[in-house]
């Protein structure tokens, strides 16, 4: 029975495990499915009737702030007016280690609020959303080879509970028809939080490693892409790899003006 005793009292207190300081993460999910359940078919975003098979109506789906015009290799949203195609100043002055970037929204309005209700309150009803998005977005774009996630490191992964990367990896690839490979995350880096470009690079520079071989057309994914260093140092240990082509794909891109 002490033995028994013992496990239980262990599960509660480990990460993953269901004592009280996962109670909200919990709660969180249930009020997610009874929303799921009461709304059946209501725009995450307004609540009027969604548009057929979607979590959204068509007005909120176009007020959406979308990420045009934009950088085609770093997805940097560019000033309205700006010709499309046309390669941003950075990349003209220090091209990134991927090939190109699909990024389908700006860090902002109701995409920044839904982003933060899936990354620090882990609602699966917004981290759904956004992979239906992902999905309606990346439809007329040729399939790539392989789709990696950004990993965290475990200590990251343990103290936030969840890899929100990997979260939208694991239900895209599939939709998607594109096999998920892996990569690790070599060293548990300092927070990028407050860092500018050159910092960032810095602070991630080997940071990661792709133990499979790759071929061909690689896509990494991540949530959201601020200055793109993240994809940068994930997509130079992809070409050691093996990787032909690499593509950065993310949600949501944050504006140059919102960084610092």
């Amino acid at each position: 029975m002490e033995k028994r005793a013992s496990k239980a009292t262990a599960k509660r207190q480990a990460p993953g495990g269901y004592g009280w300081t996962h109670w909200p993460r919990l709660a969180l999910s249930g009020l997610d499915g009874g929303l799921r359940r009461v709304l059946p078919g209501r725009c995450a975003f307004c609540l009027a009737p969604g548009k057929a098979g979607q979590p959204w109506c068509q007005p909120c789906f176009e007020a959406l702030p979308w990420n045009l015009p934009a950088c085609p290799r770093c997805a940097e949203p560019q000033p309205a007016g700006s010709l499309a195609g046309r390669l941003c100043g950075r990349c003209l002055e220090h091209p990134p280690s991927f090939d190109r970037a699909w990024v389908p929204l700006r860090y902002q309005d109701e995409v920044a609020s839904l982003m933060q209700r899936f990354k620090f309150k882990a609602s699966p009803r917004a981290g759904s959303v956004l992979v239906a998005i992902l999905e309606t977005r990346l439809a007329d774009i040729p399939r790539p080879d392989a789709l990696l996630a950004v990993p965290l490191h475990p200590n990251r992964s343990r103290q936030r509970g969840f890899n929100q990367a990997e979260w939208l990896a694991r239900r895209l690839a599939p939709r998607l028809g594109v096999p998920l490979r892996s990569a690790r995350r070599l060293e548990d880096t300092p927070s990028q939080r407050g860092l500018d470009r050159s910092e960032r690079r810095r602070n991630l520079k080997d940071g990661f490693d792709v133990t499979a071989s790759l071929s061909g057309r690689v896509a990494l994914l991540d949530d959201v892409m601020t200055t793109g260093a993240t994809l940068d140092a994930l997509a130079q240990a992809c070409r050691r790899a093996g990787a032909e082509e690499v593509e950065a794909w993310a949600v949501a891109r944050t504006p140059f003006s919102q960084l610092w």
